[in-house]
This record gives structure tokens, C-alpha cells and sequence, in this order.
């Protein structure tokens, strides 16, 4: 089903790397006009820069019809040992970059009358992450989940659909370093999962390609778990 994003107009927060550079390019290669944003192109916690860049981007293609945010970055620390400054770096890299991008594209979503917004939640929005210092992460995915739903509440008489993809372990540059740093590591993520293999971003890519397209119409307010079974037993 090749061009199901055909005459659509995508942002992609992230779209350097990993997940989010997957997903760009099958948005790209099933049709869509992709503006790809990263560090480079703009700090997307910066308030003013946020708000030029999408101005800027709506005027020059004229809609923007998809916002996917994989945009992100955290700290990962034991409670004990973290610094509140690390707490709200977190806290920001996780969340404030979703709601500035979100709150300048949404114009933009409401006159194209038929806008998909695509965050990323994850597990460890429902569950600690075993063994990890994850707790400002967690806490910043538990924002997303919840933002999400209140975005598909706010933007549903605009027709302006919000959803969530919440993905398992994902091979991308900075897991590797992980694979590589823990030869153990691969075994433990394979434990938990009922699929024997390690996520790739096309595999994110492609339920993004259809919460973003019209055969997801109807659907809004969902998490979708992508995560080869692990929260499912």
C-alpha cells in the first residue's frame, strides 16, 4: 500500500537518528513531504524558535497535517545520587519539547481539519524499569501518556487526532553502545520478550505510518504498545 501518506505534510521532531529517522523515511516513502528537525536545525526548547519554526514551516507548505514528537532526552539517576537540575533537565527533555512543538504546529493541525499528532510514551509509563535509574524518565513518560489523552480530548472538534506509541528495546546508535558495553544486555531484553528479536525504528515506523494516514480515522486517545510482547505477560 505504497503512498498512504500522499499530499500530507509531516513534522518529525528527532529525525536525525533512531526512531524518529525511521520513521521520516517510510513517511517519506509512503508519500508524505517530510520536514525532518533536529539540534542542528532548531532548539526545540527554545520558546521563541519553537514558535518561528513552525511559523515558518506552515507558510512555506502551507498545512502541516502530522506532528510526530520523538524528539527526547533524559538523565538517568538513582534518587539518591540525582541533582534536582538533572531532575528538571529531564523533566523538560521529555516533556517541554513535546508541548512546545505540539502548541505551535496545532494551528496548523486545526486547518488542515484532518491532523495526526504522534508522541512517544513507552513502558515505563505504566511500569518501573527493572534495574535501571530511570525514575525522571519514567515520571516524563507518565507525562506523555497523560498529555496525549488530553490532546486527543482538546483536539477532537478540530479533528485533530493524538496518539502514543510506547516501544520496547529499539536498536538504535545509543542502545548499541549498550549491546555493546553489556554482552548480557541483549539476553535480558529477548527474556522479556514473547518475539525473539531486537526492535529496529522501522518497526516503530510502521505503526506510525498508520496512526499518521486515514486508515487510523478512527482512532485517538491510544496507546500503542510496539514492544515484541514484553508488557503483555
Amino acid at each position: 500500500m505504497a503512498e498512504r501518506l500522499n499530499g500530507k505534510v509531516a513534522v518529525v521532531t528527532g529525525a536525525a537518528n533512531g526512531i524518529g529517522q525511521g520513521c521520516a523515511r517510510l513517511f517519506a516513502a509512503e508519500g508524505a513531504q517530510v520536514i525532518g528537525v533536529d539540534r542542528a536545525e532548531c532548539d526545540l526548547l527554545d520558546e521563541a524558535a519553537v514558535e518561528a519554526l513552525f511559523a515558518r514551516i506552515g507558510a512555506e507548505h502551507g498545512r502541516i497535517d502530522i506532528l510526530l514528537n520523538a524528539a527526547a532526552f533524559a538523565i538517568f539517576e538513582w534518587i539518591e545520587a540525582m541533582r534536582y537540575a538533572d531532575w528538571r533537565t529531564t523533566l523538560s527533555g521529555e516533556l517541554d519539547i513535546v508541548f512546545l512543538a505540539t502548541r505551535a504546529a496545532w494551528p496548523w493541525l486545526k486547518a488542515s481539519g484532518r491532523g495526526s499528532v504522534i508522541n512517544f510514551a513507552s513502558a515505563n509509563a505504566r511500569h518501573a524499569l527493572e534495574g535501571s535509574p530511570a525514575l525522571a524518565h519514567c515520571a516524563g513518560k507518565g507525562g506523555v501518556l497523560a498529555m496525549t489523552r488530553q490532546l486527543a480530548m482538546e483536539g477532537a472538534p478540530h479533528g485533530i487526532r493524538a496518539n502514543s506509541i510506547a516501544p520496547g528495546f529499539i536498536r538504535t546508535a545509543a542502545t548499541d553502545r549498550h549491546l555493546a558495553a553489556d554482552p548480557a544486555f541483549a539476553a535480558k531484553v529477548l527474556g522479556k520478550n514473547m518475539i525473539q528479536r531486537l526492535g529496529e525504528p522501522e518497526d516503530i515506523g510502521w505503526c506510525a505510518v498508520w496512526l499518521a494516514s486515514d486508515e487510523a480515522r478512527y482512532v485517538t486517545g491510544a496507546d500503542i504498545a510496539v514492544d515484541a510482547g514484553a508488557t503483555a505477560w
